[in-house]
């Protein structure tokens, strides 16, 4: 594979599974409710941040700042990273502003239109309200002074240090009619990735959407319970993957629709797009069997990697319908592998 062809197939995983992403939230709000929906992304956000938080405030060299400015660089330039669109405001050692401006990357296009606030705090509530207590500093909050989800123009507010601990339901206050700095990009830091190549950032954008993926698919399982989660995201699954196939397959270079062969590469593609190692082969019986190492996207869920893969193919069970609704699916999940099959047209 080509360096373009593969910085191809790392940005179509990366939509892909980002498009999942939103689905599942979107879906949760019209399915499941929104209370429901909101303890989702609480656990997701929550994941992340107990995963990610400090170890990234290490690696970015932000660990030595003053608390408030270091928690709003890290959200800064970890966001920057993955593609979305985000503005670093410093006031002081103390008070340092975040806004995150439209188009929002996480909710893309007029999925906007379907997430409620309540979601907006729960994001807050799982990641920017608690970073004070995982820097030891309990005097350390979040004001949150717009949000875009209720029609204002960013996700905007500020980390800040208190002259005293705050109680738990201080940890993330609202400020709705305060308005943060201009921003000033000679203000902000700067990461290596400004000047990566294309595909360097391409690969490091499929890896902040697969994230929230491999984030998900556990914790939906753990809140939903296995049976009930699996067959839920294993339907947002299959929803995305009829939408999101053709424009994938186009991206790619490959046929839409029409052979057994056709759908085979089209797996292939998205799963070296993934990271992973495949292999392809034609059976006796004329179907094409795509052997996919890993999937890399259900690292670390243990106990419910096969739960968690069974959900995950409704994306690719999607696509077939997409491709041609008269073909077959066949999954065999190995320890560290998994196989797909992809019979002809019957």
């Amino acid at each position: 594979m080509s360096e373009t062809d593969q910085t191809t197939a790392w940005r179509a995983a990366g939509d892909w599974h980002h498009a999942y992403f939103t689905g599942i939230v979107l879906a949760a709000v019209a399915r499941l409710g929104t209370p429901v929906a909101a303890e989702l992304v609480y656990r997701v956000f929550c994941t992340q941040r107990e995963a990610r938080f400090l170890p990234g405030l290490a690696k970015l060299g932000l660990d030595g700042l003053p608390h408030a400015v270091a928690a709003a660089q890290y959200h800064y330039l970890s966001n920057d990273v993955g593609g979305v669109a985000v503005q670093y405001m410093p006031e002081s050692d103390r008070k340092a502003w975040v806004r995150y401006v439209p188009p929002r990357w996480i909710w893309a296009g007029t999925a906007l239109c379907g997430i409620p606030s309540e979601i907006t705090v729960a994001m807050l509530r799982g990641w920017h309200a608690q970073n004070g207590l995982m820097l030891g500093n309990p005097c350390l909050g979040f004001v949150c002074t717009k949000m875009t989800t209720d029609g204002d123009a960013s996700l905007e507010g500020y980390y800040i240090e208190e002259d005293r601990p705050l109680e738990p339901d201080e940890r993330l206050r609202f400020a709705r009619d305060e308005d943060g700095p201009d921003f000033d990009p000679s203000a902000v830091p700067v990461l290596a990735s400004a000047s990566w190549p294309l595909e360097r950032l391409a690969r490091a954008r499929r890896n902040y959407a697969m994230e929230y993926v491999r984030t998900v698919l556990p914790v939906a399982l753990g809140l939903l319970g296995e049976d009930a989660g699996a067959r839920f995201l294993h339907l947002v699954g299959r929803l995305v993957g009829m939408q999101h196939h053709r424009g994938a397959a186009e991206a790619l270079g490959l046929p839409a629709g029409g052979s057994a062969e056709g759908f085979a590469a089209f797996l292939a593609a998205m799963a070296r797009g993934q990271g992973s190692e495949v292999a392809v082969s034609t059976d006796r019986d004329g179907s094409i069997r795509v052997v996919q190492q890993g999937p890399r996207i259900v690292d670390g869920t243990g106990t419910l990697r096969t739960a968690a893969i069974g959900a995950w193919s409704g994306l690719w069970e999607g696509a077939l319908a997409s491709h041609d609704p008269r073909m077959a699916l066949e999954i065999e999940v190995g320890d560290t592998s998994v196989a797909w099959t992809v019979s002809r047209r019957r």
